[in-house]
């Protein structure tokens, strides 16, 4: 089982084109951990952002009375993928997996697959 820090790290070291990476908390907006981004890109704000669209996403989901899990969410831009992925291992109940992936070096589906085996390892 790996801590916050070391996932993160394990994150940005082993997914081509991963740029920043961040451990949130969608029950209060707060990143546990984050790894990465740059003085023009807050991984903070950043990951307090996304917790509106995690919380939107399950309040939809709510009203439309779907009941599967979400496994991840994707937001394209023109130059970057922001991947979320909710956590759904003990301990996880709340938290999301946040990466940043430049689009132009990044492999979405081997970031998706990375990323789960990643949260599989994690220890909250």
């Amino acid at each position: 089982m790996a801590n916050t820090e070391t996932t993160l790290k394990e994150a940005l070291a082993s997914i081509e084109g991963a740029t920043g990476a961040a451990l949130v908390d969608y029950t209060s907006g707060m990143a546990l951990g984050t790894l990465g981004g740059s003085k023009s890109f807050d991984l903070t704000v950043a990951a307090a952002g996304n917790t509106d669209v995690v919380r939107a996403k399950l309040r939809t989901m709510e009203h439309l009375g779907l009941k599967g899990d979400i496994e991840d969410i994707l937001i394209t831009l023109s130059d970057q993928y922001h991947l979320i992925r909710l956590l759904t291992g003990r301990g996880g109940n709340g938290l999301f997996l946040y990466l940043v992936l430049d689009s132009k070096r990044a492999n979405l589906a081997m970031a998706r697959h990375q990323l789960k085996k990643i949260e599989a390892d994690l220890e909250v």
